[in-house]
């Protein structure tokens, strides 16, 4: 399980983006990925999955 910070979460389109807290890297998170409603600046937890385009965030909760 990691943790992250949703950097960006547009809802009407459904995608956005969480910053990892251990790395400077940030993965796409979509809807679907989804347990708990997230908005910016939310802190989460969550699971990779390799997607088309590399790997996306997935199981994602509010911390």
């Amino acid at each position: 399980m990691n943790k992250g910070t949703v950097k960006f979460f547009n809802e009407s389109k459904g995608f956005g983006f969480i910053k990892d807290n251990n790395s400077p890297k940030e993965y796409f998170v979509h809807a679907n990925g989804l347990k708990d409603n997230i908005r910016e600046n939310d802190e989460v937890t969550f699971d990779l999955e390799e997607g088309r385009k590399g790997l996306n965030a997935v199981n994602v909760k509010l911390a």
